[in-house]
């Protein structure tokens, strides 16, 4: 991790987890074959370094689900037709330029995934999926297709799932109507300038994602697809979000972060429980927000927004709220009004503080305020019971310079992000938050760790890099949970850098080893005191300080005599004779 890293944003963290799609994902893998007396059913060959299927694995006749993705398999043999059986196979992610016609004959096959292959990808070169006609699940993502084989939608007409992302599709045949089952559609990456009306009449679209392509407008034949639940819009060029919606009943998710949208029609919306507008030009949300009764996750960053209608506090569903990178300089007060708000982002905003109705939000677990401009640390956080994560960094402007020491009131608190600040020392109370997972105050100007760090017991992850420490406590190696520990950039020399950066292991042992040569002089120190009073040489004070003045003694022995003293009396005394 660089010194110099950038402050942790919560909003990017929980758009990565919320807006998830699960284009990529695969059905949950066992480690170890499924067997029946002397048959195998389950075989799990990924990442195994093959460049070819092994006989071994063609003659096993009963295989009902086998994954070989991930090698650098050139080839299908012939004797893939012998797996009789087959249900699930997972190719993806080898070196296969074909597909041999046995393949074909997986009459039983349900799930095939190709994808990530250098395929050649013509329709002639595709031919043998054609006849897979049990087919429910084709995944033939990244392969350059420029044109859907019309064969496989005549011929493979049980699929439910068809993923084509990262092709080079700018229309759909026709004849896809005939993949009348068909429920999940994903078109991600692709070259497609319109919405390819062509799947409003497939009936039993439940999803449909056509990210990250070049499509203006959503038609309104959309009010067909009766049976979406989720479209996924993000990076194209929509301008607006069409009336018709309100006719998909069952639509819950609606995802059209980063196009050209400023208005939306909320009452076509009523029924949505995820909806993600980031990236938009919306600049004021409308009171008919509150139309989304049922709405529990909103993304609005980077909307213009410089302010939120009372109205808000009509979503008491709400459980996720994203205005991060927007122009608020006072905190909506209106969200202190959702009772079930978990997850709150106003990273990179001008918030200079927080207004006590925050304690209201009693169910807020993650709260996100990067980049805003705080002198002191807003204390009105601490009195959030259920607080578990807590971003306050700052890349530039007004820097924390302290924190206070009521932050030992957030016993729920498991992640603090407070670098890029001014800190010069952390709080003696920060060794009272048990349940403190990661620590992260790189880039500051700590110059020591207080001893109650070492009462972290369940921290597994600490950033101090970037930072002014000369030493680390006596006690660190109490931290035995550590997992992660970034200390580059800091004037270590106790521990020594060189042994810093052997690992965690090596930095316990220094510091086990340095006590236990403590411990050895506390020990011989006290013998010794102990055996000048059982000696009756006295108190060990006493005995310390004549000692150290013989010493003194020794140092001054052969010196010249004193004026005034010792040879005075041979020297006559001013106006008198000798006698």
């Amino acid at each position: 991790m660089s010194s110099n890293m950038p402050s942790v944003h919560f909003s990017e963290i929980t758009t990565s987890i919320i807006l998830e799609t699960g284009v990529t994902q695969s059905v949950p893998k066992l480690f170890y074959p499924r067997e029946g007396a002397d048959r195998v059913y389950f075989l799990d060959s990924s990442a195994h370094g093959l460049e070819t299927i092994p006989e071994d694995i063609l003659r096993m006749k009963h295989l009902e689900e086998l994954h070989l993705e991930k090698n650098s398999i050139r080839f299908i043999p012939s004797g893939i037709k012998n797996l009789e059986h087959l249900h699930v196979l997972y190719l993806h992610e080898n070196s296969l330029e074909s597909l041999c016609d046995e393949l074909g004959e997986l009459h039983q096959l349900q799930c095939l995934d190709l994808s990530d292959n250098p395929l050649t990808s013509t329709e002639e070169t595709l031919r043998p999926l054609s006849c897979l006609w049990d087919l429910q699940e084709l995944r033939l993502y990244n392969l350059g297709i420029k044109e859907v084989p019309i064969l496989i939608c005549k011929n493979v007409y049980n699929l439910q799932l068809l993923g084509l992302s990262g092709n080079q599709l700018s229309t759909l045949p026709k004849e896809i109507v005939n993949l009348t089952k068909l429920q999940e559609i994903y078109l991600q990456r692709n070259l497609f300038e319109e919405f390819p009306t062509v799947l409003c009449q497939l009936s039993n679209l439940e999803i449909v994602d056509l990210e990250q392509n070049a499509i203006s407008c959503v038609p309104d034949e959309i009010a067909l697809l009766q049976n979406l639940t989720k479209l996924f819009l993000a990076s194209n060029r929509v301008c607006f979000v069409p009336q018709s919606l309100s006719q998909c009943t069952g639509l819950t998710y609606l995802d059209v972060t980063a196009n050209c949208i400023s208005k939306v029609p909320w009452n076509a919306l009523t029924g949505l429980v995820e909806l993600a507008l980031s990236y938009n030009r919306l600049r004021i949300l409308p009171s008919h927000v509150s139309k989304l009764a049922f709405l529990q996750v909103l993304y609005l960053k980077n909307t213009g927004l410089r302010n939120v209608p009372c109205h808000i506090r009509q979503l008491s569903e709400l459980r996720v709220l994203d205005l991060s990178q927007n122009r608020f300089s006072t905190f909506p007060v209106a969200v202190c009004s959702l009772p079930r708000l978990e997850m709150l982002s106003l990273d990179d905003n001008k918030l200079t503080q927080l207004p006590a109705d925050i304690k209201e939000l009693t169910q807020l677990k993650n709260l996100g305020l990067t980049g805003n401009r705080f002198e002191i640390f807003p204390e009105e956080i601490c009195f959030l019971p259920a607080l578990e994560k807590l971003y306050l960094g700052q890349d530039e402007g007004l820097k924390l310079t302290r924190l206070p020491d009521t932050i030992s009131m957030m016993q729920s608190l498991k992640e603090l992000y407070v670098e890029n600040n001014s800190l010069t020392a952390l709080p003696a109370a920060i060794g009272t938050l048990a349940n403190l997972n990661i620590l992260d105050c790189h880039n500051n100007q700590l110059t020591e760790l207080h001893d109650g760090i070492c009462n972290l017991q369940a921290l597994k992850k600490l950033f101090i890099q970037g930072n002014q420490l000369s030493r680390l406590p006596d006690d660190f190696d109490h931290l035995q949970t550590l997992e992660v520990l970034e200390l580059e950039g800091n004037p270590l020399s106790d521990p020594p850098m060189e042994i810093c950066t052997t690992g965690i292991v090596a930095l316990h042992k220094y510091l086990q080893d340095k006590r236990m040569r403590q411990i050895k002089a506390t020990k011989i120190q006290a013998w010794w005191r102990g055996l000048m009073v059982r000696r009756g040489l006295g108190p060990f004070k006493e005995l310390f300080g004549q000692r150290m003045a013989a010493i003194k003694g020794k140092g001054k022995k052969g010196a010249p005599p004193a004026k005034g003293k010792k040879g005075a009396a041979s020297k006559p005394a001013s106006g008198k004779k000798k006698k």
